[in-house]
């Protein structure tokens, strides 16, 4: 896989470190990390990064209610960060999702899947 531009939206730090180390270390960029759905939005928008890794409840609101938002301005692949899958794809159905806590070998099927070169995660 090309490296890929990363927006991660995380609003636990540990969690947010993790993933830009994760990232960084499979050879991606982290163009940018957040802790609210009002800063994914506008990161969104101000870097059109090839993928949004977004915790479904940020700090001050939903990071679904955020993804929301920024598809309204451009498509982005995306996947949602959470502990309670269900929750997230009853308000999305398609929505690509991992569970909380997940290994980084979920994290790179989970990309792979939203990037189209693997089938999609159940």
């Amino acid at each position: 896989m090309q490296p890929l531009r990363i927006l991660i939206a995380e609003d636990e730090a540990v969690i947010a470190m993790l993933l830009n180390e994760v990232l960084t270390d499979a050879g991606h960029h982290i163009c940018a990390s957040v802790a609210t759905a009002e800063e994914a939005v506008a990161a969104a928008q101000k870097h059109h990064p090839d993928l949004i890794l977004i915790d479904a409840g940020l700090r001050d609101s939903s990071g679904v209610d955020a993804v929301v938002a920024i598809l309204k301005v451009s498509p982005m692949p995306h996947i949602f960060m959470t502990g309670d899958k269900a929750a997230v794809l009853a308000q999305r159905p398609q929505a690509l999702v991992i569970e909380k806590p997940f290994d980084e070998d979920a994290l790179i099927a989970a990309i792979d899947s939203a990037m189209g070169t693997q089938p999609p995660v159940g």
